[in-house]
């Protein structure tokens, strides 16, 4: 044991293993930048490159890009209100708001203290864990999932606002949505009218993109103005970091949640900022600023999601069983560089110190990150004092770009715009997007847990003494969250645009229509539900009725015209801003440009076109940065072997890439 660890330490700090370590971490914070890319795409990169490499070189390499990608895609969800990546969606609530209010620096410098305590804490957790916890999780099977995934639902209490009505709704919603497609159980499909891509489902970066970055983008470009109300980013880096040293009991408990998350397979970073984000909320004494810009609201998800890492190895290292997305990648590199994940990798007389090796690796290269990060954050920040019309082409060339890494079809782009226009009304009438997107999440978990549970354990699987236990947990969370939600409140855990609080409208003939449409989806849920096999439709049955009986409650003061409720909310209500339908018209001439003539020269001609019209820019100009962003995004695809979808007369005519 001490001759592995003596062994793993001076691999460590050897020179070769720095550079590759420093090499990782630098190509991570690059990727990290750009969302929708994470872990999954920055390691597959790595995949041709490390073949035949030194196992523990190799490791430095993925390691260290593994490491720095939950605090450089801090980058995107702050300042642009885009989520970086799953596990950086929480964070856009606050970062994003405080973004707007001028603080983008302390917000960013607050995320990176946190992420880098919470990185090494996740080391740390690991190292203890290597010896110590392998009886404890080879014990969770699929019923203490499910209930494990029912605690990240429980969620939903918390981020429901001051309507928790809306809140189950709208997770119902998401439930739903994350159903369509095929059934876990029995492959039947559900709710897919046909459709080959949605065979699949519908992927969750497009979902996640659409329900968060479509709505603000479209908010940014109606006001005209830079991100930053106040005109400049704020001077309150160091400020973030006391802030952090302040909720330094906050910082370690999420850290500790996010190392468990990691270590239970199938969680990992999809729902763990959530969890942190709730726990946040439920501990606090003053509720009233989170969705607002409440630093917790950044501190607790960023150290959560820095720690799964470290935790998300434990089960891929020693089981073989990879937690994540990206971890499954990771566990390819290791077959290719010949290294057998499993028992041995703890075993002092085979390759503990690989594990430690890569373990400490993890922890420097969160120091590395961060460094990183600090050093270039002035710099990145200033993009909040430019004005928004500006950014907007390059952040619509981002999302659209990220959009096409799901299953690089059209589709992608059609269920960006389709699901962006439902984000827009969630935001628009107070439903909480949030809740809608961990039910999204959760939704294939949750049912395919429920499927192995009873066919291993039968119906009484929940009577188990651990998930007994996590359920009992769960509605504690729910109890406590109804129980402390401030009477009359109209505030809510959601961004709300320009931050003006609730808007009481006075005709509810828009919110009625909209609450009417989600009713008619989650009824027709229960229908397709019912069409199906028991196993292939209990699913969305019981989400769509949970869900529908949530929308009558909501729907009944609303057909009364109670202009007092809670549950009458419209942003637009003497909003005073340009419609947001001509914005919208864009984004559909796009996709129509891209069935036509393809992703490339669509793409292009919105660019010039949007640069000249919205963003007032002269010709030259509008050239020049066309130009220089469709490059950017030709390399990038050229080193992801993305071939963007053609449109008919290309097809037609059969041109060649990258006019594709």
């Amino acid at each position: 044991m001490l001759e592995a660890l003596t062994h793993s330490l001076v691999t460590l700090f050897a020179f070769e293993h720095m550079l590759y370590l420093l090499l990782g971490t630098t190509l991570g914070f690059f990727i990290g930048l750009l969302p929708g890319l994470g872990g999954i795409v920055g390691l597959s990169l790595m995949l041709p490159f490390i073949y035949g490499m030194d196992p523990i070189s190799a490791f430095a390499l993925l390691v260290g890009l593994l490491a720095v990608l939950p605090t450089s895609d801090t980058f995107a969800s702050v300042l642009m209100g885009i989520p970086g990546s799953a596990a950086s969606q929480a964070t856009v609530l606050d970062g994003f708001a405080l973004s707007k209010r001028g603080e983008a620096a302390r917000a960013l410098s607050a995320a990176f203290s946190a992420s880098l305590v919470g990185g090494l804490f996740g080391a740390a957790i690991l190292t203890v864990l290597v010896i110590a916890a392998r009886p404890l999780i080879l014990s969770f099977g699929s019923s203490e999932l499910f209930a494990m995934t029912l605690f990240g639902l429980s969620m939903v209490g918390v981020l429901s606002g001051s309507s928790l009505a809306k809140g189950i709704g709208a997770c119902a919603l998401g439930l739903v949505f994350g159903s369509i497609g095929a059934a876990p159980a029995t492959g039947e499909y559900r709710m897919d009218f046909g459709s080959i891509y949605l065979g699949d489902g519908i992927p969750l970066i497009v979902v996640a993109l659409a329900v968060f970055a479509l709505p603000e983008i479209v908010d940014l470009i109606r006001k005209n103005q830079a991100i930053s109300g106040s005109g400049h980013m704020g001077t309150g880096f160091m400020r973030g970091v006391r802030d952090t040293i302040a909720n330094w009991w906050l910082v370690l408990r999420c850290s500790g949640i996010g190392a468990i998350v990691g270590v239970i397979p199938g969680l990992g970073n999809s729902v763990v900022d959530w969890i942190s984000y709730g726990h946040a909320v439920q501990t606090s004494r003053d509720k009233s600023e989170f969705g607002k810009g409440d630093i917790r609201g950044v501190i607790a998800p960023e150290s959560a999601n820095n720690s799964t890492t470290g935790g998300g190895l434990f089960p891929t290292l020693l089981f073989g069983i990879p937690g994540s997305g990206a971890m499954a990648i990771f566990l390819a590199g290791m077959v290719l560089l010949g290294v057998q994940p499993g028992p041995s990798m703890a075993d002092p007389n085979k390759n503990l110190h690989l594990t430690y090796t890569a373990v400490w690796s993890l922890a420097l290269a969160n120091v590395f990150g961060t460094i990183m990060c600090i050093i270039f954050a002035p710099l990145i920040s200033r993009i909040t004092t430019i004005r928004y019309t500006i950014i907007a082409p390059f952040m619509i060339l981002i999302i659209t770009f990220a959009a096409f890494q799901s299953t690089r079809s059209l589709y992608d782009l059609v269920a960006l715009v389709g699901v962006g226009l439902i984000g827009i009304m969630l935001r628009r009438f107070g439903w909480p997007r949030p809740a809608f997107l961990v039910g999204f999440v959760l939704a294939t978990q949750l049912e395919t847990y429920f499927y192995h549970a009873v066919q291993f354990h039968g119906t009484g699987f929940l009577l188990k003494p651990m998930p007994l236990l996590i359920i009992g947990l769960s509605v504690i969370s729910v109890w406590v969250a109804i129980r402390k939600r401030p009477e009359g409140a109209t505030g809510r855990i959601e961004t709300e645009g320009s931050g003006a609080g609730s808007a009481a409208a006075g005709s509810m003939l828009p919110q009625l229509l909209f609450t009417s449409l989600i009713a008619i989806a989650l009824a027709f849920a229960i229908y397709e539900g019912a069409q199906r096999s028991f196993l292939g439709g209990i699913f969305p049955i019981l989400a769509g009725a949970a869900g529908l009986l949530a929308v009558v409650w909501v729907l009944i003061p609303q057909a009364r015209n109670s202009l007092g409720s809670n549950v009458n909310y419209d942003t637009e209500a003497n909003s005073g801003e340009v419609s947001m339908w001509p914005i919208l018209t864009w984004f559909a001439a796009l996709i129509i440009g891209v069935a036509l003539v393809g992703f490339v020269i669509s793409i292009t001609l919105f660019f010039i076109f949007f640069c000249r019209k919205i963003s007032k820019l002269s010709w030259p100009m509008s050239l020049v940065l066309t130009a220089a962003a469709i490059a950017g995004m030709l390399v990038l695809a050229n080193a992801l072997n993305l071939v963007f979808p053609g449109g008919v007369l290309q097809n037609m005519y059969n041109l060649p890439w990258p006019l594709r």
